[in-house]
């Protein structure tokens, strides 16, 4: 996986993508215009960070149903919306997809630059938090079906003891999966292991959600 942040510019005005395509490279930044959501689509690769600078309308897809597509790719980008079109409903159905800001043209170059600054650290934060829940998850699996069991009990707040009777087996059999557990999982403690839990149980949920 490449480390280079890139700004992805999307916006089907020409004279717009040369225009900022210039301020952000005189501003340090290495930027990759396209024409379409298509064009980007095509050319875009889930594992490359930065982020993508979006116009809202354009003729053959919206900006909104590019935020969309990406969103059910799981893709991590973050994205700042920049349009001479921006009404009230646009604007809160981009934040709520996840969008770092909606400007309006023509934004201030300052501000424009301090975004991106901002959206490229959200992206080295969001990169960090799925590599932390991807090697949760990986813990996680190497759990066998008793120690799955023992896990959920215990994060529930059940004594060995209780947990021994609720799964028929002995008190001291619970301590041994749950010391297994615990180092599989290397959790130091209680917290760290229900903070865990709480990764395994959203990463579940979204899976669902998504029908996979």
């Amino acid at each position: 996986m490449t480390e280079v942040q890139t700004v992805f510019l999307v916006d089907d005005d020409q004279g717009m993508r040369d225009s900022l395509t210039l301020i952000l490279e005189l501003a340090g930044y290495p930027v990759r215009s396209f024409p379409t959501p298509a064009d980007f689509l095509a050319a875009f690769s889930s594992d490359e960070r930065g982020c993508l600078v979006l116009d809202q309308r354009m003729p053959d897809m919206t900006g909104l149903d590019l935020q969309s597509e990406l969103l059910e790719r799981g893709a991590l980008l973050p994205i700042i919306f920049l349009s001479a079109f921006g009404d009230v409903p646009t604007t809160v159905r981009a934040i709520q997809g996840g969008a770092i800001d909606f400007l309006e043209k023509p934004a201030s170059t300052e501000r424009l630059l301090q975004r991106i600054a901002d959206a490229f650290a959200e992206d080295r934060r969001r990169r960090e938090e799925a590599a932390t829940e991807h090697d949760i998850l990986e813990r996680f699996r190497q759990l066998t079906p008793r120690e799955h069991e023992v896990l959920t009990l215990t994060t529930r707040g059940l004594t060995n003891k209780d947990i021994a009777r609720q799964l028929g087996i002995s008190p001291r059999t619970v301590e041994n999966h749950r010391a297994r557990m615990m180092e599989k999982m290397g959790a130091g403690n209680l917290a760290e292991l229900c903070r865990m839990s709480t990764v395994c149980q959203a990463s579940a949920t979204r899976l669902n959600g998504s029908g996979t």
